[in-house]
């Protein structure tokens, strides 16, 4: 019997599966498995979602003019070559729709976000994925994975779950390496939590291939709205908002960003936090025989000595309450990605995680 068929790439898309947000039987339950802010968005972001309540009948603006020029006064940018998006996820979505297609390739890094081959294989092109080396992207292997059918070269930094990153040096060697005709795409959606990082700003002002995107899901508290934004040469900024959607994003998200990307005080906070608890949590699983790198970002990969292990420190969690990320699909299947939450947050994962060990 003939049927509608789906483009080609799409039946090899897995069903994506987010992770838990409870416990059955379980009413304490400490979710640390998806990298959500504990402090939440600022009191600012939260007063401006509230105003926008009277005004919910109205489209909203369909040129994000008043987020891009807030995003642009903050960061030193140039307001007319930011695009915004429904989470980074869109932009990025945007990007493979415009430049790759069938027979083309895009590369991403073995423990590189999973939305890369999900997006690469929605626009009929075939993603490539090339090993790291010690948990972090290697340059040289990146750059001998690009073809004459190489067209988007996807990089997380800092990388997730790894949350390792790669120096300067290293990423500006990157970017003069691929050729002009290639996207190389720097997605930095833990960027504010890497000291003095940029996010791949000063590599796209001095390239015409460079595109950086960032994203408000993480260190400014508000991934339930599902905002993010892209930054890189006009061009190609005007060619991927001729697929966006003109009322992609709503009023209400619009002004919470815009909000929340100026409270700089309370992101200072939100950072400054981040990092002394998480300096506490490396520090304190290590103690406890867990290895794990120097993080960059708002969580920890806690890898243990094999995956049955891991398994079983995640069943002990789960007993305590405690959700934390099997990260099996991202290539560790002995790790477990523990995000940073408040200091007691931490002293409790690290208090049940110890306990386990105990009894082993």
């Amino acid at each position: 019997m003939s049927r509608p068929k789906p483009q080609p790439g799409i039946t090899n898309i897995a069903l994506y599966k987010s992770g838990e947000s409870g416990i059955p039987g379980v009413s304490d339950v400490l979710k640390l498995s998806a990298n959500e802010s504990p402090y939440g968005p600022s009191e600012k972001a939260k007063d401006a979602f509230s105003k926008t309540v009277a005004n919910l009948h109205r489209y909203p603006a369909t040129d994000h003019a008043g987020l891009r020029a807030a995003i642009a006064e903050v960061h030193g940018l140039d307001a007319a070559r930011i695009i915004c998006g429904v989470g980074s996820d869109e932009v990025l979505q945007f990007i493979t729709q415009c430049y790759a297609g069938p027979g083309d390739e895009a590369i991403y890094t073995e423990h590189g976000f999973s939305m890369y081959p999900i997006l690469t294989h929605a626009a009929g092109a075939t993603p490539v994925c090339v090993a790291e080396s010690g948990r972090q992207v290697d340059v040289d292997k990146v750059l001998a994975a690009i073809t004459g059918k190489t067209r988007i070269v996807f990089i997380t930094n800092p990388g997730n779950p790894t949350g390792t990153m790669l120096e300067a040096a290293e990423l500006a060697r990157l970017a003069r390496g691929v050729p002009e005709n290639v996207l190389l795409v720097l997605d930095g959606a833990y960027a504010e939590f890497a000291d003095g990082f940029d996010g791949g700003a000063a590599l796209v002002e001095a390239h015409d291939n460079v595109l950086m995107t960032r994203t408000f899901s993480k260190a400014y508290g508000l991934g339930g709205l599902r905002i993010g934004w892209g930054y890189g040469p006009q061009a190609i900024i005007d060619v991927l908002n001729r697929v966006r959607q003109p009322f992609n994003l709503s009023p209400t998200q619009l002004a919470t960003a815009e909000a929340a990307v100026r409270d700089r005080d309370w992101l200072d906070k939100v950072v400054g936090n981040n990092t002394r608890n998480r300096a506490w949590l490396v520090n304190a699983l290590r103690d406890a025989g867990v290895e794990c790198d120097d993080s960059h970002a708002n969580f920890v990969l806690a890898r243990f000595a094999s995956e049955d292990e891991a398994a079983g420190c995640d069943a002990a969690l789960r007993k305590d309450g405690i959700i934390v990320r099997r990260v099996g699909g991202y290539g560790f299947p002995e790790g477990l990605r523990i995000t940073v939450g408040d200091e007691s947050a931490c002293r409790r994962v690290v208090h049940a995680i110890v306990q386990h060990k105990g009894t082993l």
